[in-house]
């Protein structure tokens, strides 16, 4: 009686633990699922098209920490083309020898890349030293993205806070690694229980010598409240919330600081697109520091009434300028790239010395009705940026000239980055 009275408890829990399992497996299948859907630009399938069979993640890393500042995935002209359709326009065996030298393909004659080099005023394009396989998971991220439909984020003006555009928040690449892994072993520990379950219940329903309040226990059917009053489910739900939880507030706290998309309402109305680009004046016209001092700084009044003196005066707009001379009191313009004090950055080292047009950061100003952060600016981001840069010879600057010399001479046929030359040592934006 004793011995049946064990054999009862243990079909029982075997009956409890393969309920256990099934949901468990379930709910592992459902957080997945969530997860997939919260991360937008992540794809459970290869790349499809003329770069096939290339890491999305990789592609959109690469993309985002290198390519942004100058091309956009849309048809938007930033510094370089728009890459919408450049997968249709050439193929991925043309872009992978652009990318890694597009002067050398230049060089050697090619059409379309003379007539490409010339209609962007012969901006020189950085040289990246990255694999083939990287470069077609970049065109298969960016042929991937600019088939998506945009969608439009709605703000809110007003005062001098201004508005700032929702950015998509990246996850980590390592938590979702070690998440997926995680789910992978729970799905094949499952499994194999499971399978082991089936074995011993099919076992206990041909022994014949089973009472049958046994082989009631053994035939019973599912029970979904008795799995859910079991400690283990209860446990692993436990678990993949607390998951879940750390995972979201990771993906919070690695996107505080990080600004882009921010467009606030000025207190003026003044257009980029008007002044800088279709009038064309010089960025140095109004920001005075760009090309010779740390900062760019933010232009006064007295610049703008060098036109607006005799320039559309009636207009409500330019009366603000007036109101703001007449009061001695400075247009509060609102800052919208802004480093942290911990970061030092000098203008006149990236415009007059590096030679790096505004777009390379900035974006399309002379797209753009209302000026908006295009980079993220993070630290990562411009790390990165010195870790591509060729540094090229400088205007009037021996210096650098001797650097390249002394590079050339003892790495033949490297490119000088701006890394070889100390553009990752902390003390250099940190001091």
């Amino acid at each position: 009686m004793i011995m049946l009275t064990n054999k009862t408890k243990k079909t029982k829990s075997i009956h409890y633990l393969k309920g256990a399992c099934l949901c468990l497996l379930a709910f592992v299948f459902s957080i997945n699922f969530v997860f997939a859907q919260a991360d937008t630009t992540k794809t459970a399938g290869q790349a499809s098209g003329g770069a096939g069979g290339a890491d999305l993640e990789v592609g959109k890393r690469l993309w985002e920490g290198n390519c942004t500042s100058c091309h956009a995935a849309t048809a938007e002209v930033v510094v370089g083309p728009g890459l919408k359709g450049i997968l249709e326009r050439r193929t991925i065996e043309w872009l992978i020898p652009w990318v890694k030298n597009s002067q050398a393909v230049i060089k050697s004659g090619d059409k379309y890349a003379v007539e490409l080099f010339t209609k962007y005023n012969k901006a020189v394009m950085t040289s990246f030293n990255f694999k083939d396989e990287e470069i077609k998971a970049i065109f298969a991220y960016v042929d991937q993205e600019s088939k998506k439909v945009p969608v439009k984020v709605e703000t809110t003006t007003g005062g001098s806070t201004g508005t700032q555009t929702s950015s998509a928040s990246d996850s980590s690449g390592y938590f979702n690694l070690m998440l997926g892994i995680l789910v992978m072993v729970l799905i094949l520990i499952f499994a194999v229980l499971l399978v082991m379950l089936s074995m011993v219940s099919k076992f206990l329903k041909q022994k014949e010598d089973l009472t049958t309040e046994d082989r009631e226990v053994v035939n019973q059917k599912f029970d979904v409240l008795a799995v859910f009053q079991n400690s283990a489910v209860l446990g692993g739900v436990a678990l993949l919330f607390m998951l879940f939880v750390l995972k979201t507030t990771l993906d919070g706290v690695t996107n505080i600081g990080v600004q882009q998309g921010y467009a606030p309402t000025q207190p003026i109305a003044f257009s980029h697109k008007l002044h800088a680009g279709q009038y064309e004046i010089d960025c140095g016209y109004c920001h005075t520091g760009v090309y010779k001092g740390k900062s760019a700084t933010i232009p006064s009044a007295n610049i703008c009434m060098n036109c607006h003196n005799s320039i559309k005066r009636g207009s409500p707009e330019i009366q603000k300028i007036y109101k703001a001379i007449e009061n001695n009191k400075p247009i509060e313009w609102v800052r919208i790239h802004n480093l942290p004090d911990l970061a030092y950055f000098n203008h006149a080292q990236h415009t007059n010395v590096a030679g790096l047009a505004c777009e390379k950061c900035h974006g399309e100003i002379k797209e753009m009705e209302v000026v908006q952060q295009r980079a993220p600016l993070t630290m990562g981001w411009c790390i990165n940026c010195h870790r591509q840069t060729v540094v090229e010879h400088a205007k009037d600057n021996k210096y650098y000239d001797r650097l390249i010399e002394a590079h050339d001479k003892y790495q033949k046929g490297s490119p000088m980055t701006v890394e070889n030359i100390g553009g990752l040592e902390c003390a250099k934006c940190h001091y």
